[in-house]
């Protein structure tokens, strides 16, 4: 399985944004780690769990997913999170 990749750009202070992040998360029941710059996290999604990490570069956040179910498309990870970190 290919990892999925993406970018998600904002516009609030970085701090926020990362605080932003380990909130939706946690809210979730998952496991967030890491700081302003880079980090991990794992979350279950219908039974099963995604992980990956994350690094931020100017006013974007990377996101790259190395672990997923099958049956969950990339483009819906990416729908989802860009959903939540508004």
């Amino acid at each position: 399985m290919s990892a999925c990749n993406f970018k998600i750009p904002f516009s609030i202070p970085l701090s926020g944004m990362v605080e932003k992040a380990r909130a939706a998360v946690e809210s979730q029941g998952g496991q967030f780690t890491g700081d302003e710059n880079t980090g991990n996290f794992s979350i279950s999604i219908m039974g099963t769990s995604a992980s990956g990490s994350y690094k931020t570069i100017s006013n974007e956040l990377h996101i790259q997913i190395d672990d997923k179910p099958l049956f969950v498309p990339c483009s819906l990870i990416e729908s989802y999170l860009s959903q939540q970190l508004k």
